[in-house]
């Protein structure tokens, strides 16, 4: 440095100032670099998501990968957030001028509470009279808070009165509750519902998170809500039943569910089934609705026992307990027919293709991907319509796949796995094909699986259900909560209303009245 300085501390102050200018500058480069790995990481959170949205959900190997890449995006995250504060405070500019952050307006639904924040009376000339200075308007920040108590005690205060003419003593009578002489409102009954199912936390964790707001709540009794409420609730999930059984054409899937044996100390395996309609996606009238069932096992009896009373179209996977409902017997038709999913036989292709990169799974998912590119362009239109372009557009893409996959069949050997994977789509064409025919019907069968995938939360926190009769109480629960959902509502908010209007003596003859697409809470 060839500047001359007058003392040695303007010649200390210089190098000071020069090395926070170098400081800040790194800061930036390294904000900036941080900033690029994030969107790195981000384009291939966004590759995975595609994969697994173009070839169907293919493995858990996927999912976990995608789980890991958006920890990774948190934390990258959280560390440009520091590395930008470090360097606005390099830089010394103020909290107010930092870059504005492109954030979402906050609900309008939410309650406001404004806080008035006036300025100091320090006027260059001294004045401290409020009345002399003139409102030039408001500036509005926002902020989104979360009030920790979340629990209330509601007191049923009911007088007693004396007639002191005849004696008589007058007092309203007690309120109807759903836990006869317990303490929980339905409001409370509903959270706990939504926590334990929809939320997958077992009751002794909610338990803890009560204890943390200050009320003891211990775990049995948490249970005996529970159980309680199921019994309430159970006529409004047979309700349920019966409207997703009422329709023509339904769709169903099952998923495992790890249940105790009692006295040996093990689990056996259980399951979860879901019978689901949803008209939105040809604009049909009518609610969509799920409705669950729980078995012990997975017989074929399970379902032909839930579909005893269903005439219609299934949509199904290949799953061997619904033969029984599409076979004709004694010289009748069969009052089941069922339609396939493409997704399990892509699912199949791809599994191949991701482990051998074969070109002819390959080419087979790439002509089963031209199907569902005419699916998306078509959802919303009359069932007509859809029907009318399925038979233009789709059924000579059918065709065309049917004649080469029979070609490929004959080229591989059945035992290998690309064999299996075009013998499974080749041995069920018709049913697969079958969606053709009605502008109703799906080309797969992801509307349950959807469904589905809440109680795979569950299974996680869970590990395992305690008893067959817990099973049950979960499916009535998921009926009414999944149905809410469906329809537009906060489960939460529909379990308390129904609750209370059930426990306040609503008439049983009245109870479609409370179905979660008649009743807004």
């Amino acid at each position: 440095m060839d500047t001359a300085f007058a003392t040695p501390q303007d010649e200390i102050a210089a190098l000071r100032a020069l090395l926070a200018k170098r400081d800040a500058a790194i800061a930036e480069r390294d904000a900036r670099l941080l900033h690029a790995g994030l969107e790195i990481e981000k384009l291939k959170v966004q590759l995975a998501t595609l994969r697994r949205n173009r070839y169907g959900r293919s493995s858990e190997r996927l999912d976990a990968e995608i789980g890991q890449l958006e920890m990774l995006i948190g934390d990258l995250e959280e560390d440009q957030a520091q590395n930008n504060a470090v360097a606005d405070k390099a830089r010394d500019r103020p909290e107010g001028q930092r870059r504005p952050a492109l954030r979402r307006p906050l609900p309008e639904h939410l309650p406001r509470e404004t806080v008035v924040h006036e300025p100091v009376l320090a006027c260059r000339c001294g004045c401290t009279d409020p009345a002399r200075l003139t409102r030039l308007g408001d500036d509005v920040t926002e902020v989104l808070e979360k009030i920790p108590a979340r629990l209330k005690v509601i007191r049923h205060v009911r007088p007693r009165y004396a007639c002191r003419a005849c004696e008589a003593v007058l007092q309203a009578p007690a309120p109807d509750l759903p836990v006869e002489r317990g303490r929980p409102g339905p409001g409370l009954l509903a959270h706990v519902l939504v926590s334990k199912y929809l939320d997958g936390l077992p009751l002794y964790r909610l338990s803890g998170i009560l204890a943390r707001e200050g009320v003891e709540i211990e775990r049995q009794t948490l249970a005996d809500w529970v159980g309680r409420s199921a019994w309430w609730l159970r006529p409004l999930a047979e309700a349920i039943g019966r409207q997703a059984m009422s329709q023509g054409v339904i769709w169903t899937d099952d998923t495992p569910i790890a249940v105790l044996a009692p006295g040996r100390g093990k689990t056996r395996e259980a399951r979860f089934w879901v019978y689901a309609f949803d008209p939105r996606p040809w604009g049909g009238k009518g609610p969509p609705v799920a409705f669950y069932r729980y078995s012990p096992d997975r017989k074929g009896k399970r379902p032909q026992g839930h579909l005893a009373g269903f005439a219609g179209w299934l949509h199904a996977d290949a799953f061997a307990g619904y033969d029984a409902l599409t076979q004709a017997k004694h010289g009748q038709p069969a009052r089941v027919t069922h339609v396939a999913c493409w997704a399990h036989a892509r699912r199949k292709l791809f599994d191949v293709f991701e482990a051998t990169k074969s070109p002819i799974a390959e080419e087979a998912l790439r002509r089963i991907r031209a199907l569902y590119a005419i699916e998306a362009a078509i959802t919303g239109l009359a069932p007509e319509q859809r029907r009318a372009e399925r038979q233009t557009r789709s059924k000579p893409l059918l065709v065309d796949l049917r004649s080469w996959m029979e070609a490929q069949r004959r080229r591989v050997s059945g035992k290998s796995a690309l064999g299996k994977a075009l013998q499974y789509a080749l041995s069920r064409w018709d049913a697969l094909a079958r969606y053709l025919e009605d502008g109703r019907f799906s080309i797969d069968n992801n509307l349950s699986e959807r469904l589905l995938r809440g109680i795979a939360v569950t299974r996680k926190n869970f590990l395992f259900l305690g008893s067959d009769s817990g099973g049950e109480r979960a499916a009535i629960i998921y009926t009414l909560a999944e149905t809410a959902k469906l329809n537009g509502l906060n489960p939460e908010s529909y379990i308390a209303a129904v609750l209370d209007r059930l426990a306040q003596g609503h008439p049983i003859n009245r109870l479609d009245d409370l179905l979660p697409w008649k009743l807004r809470p």
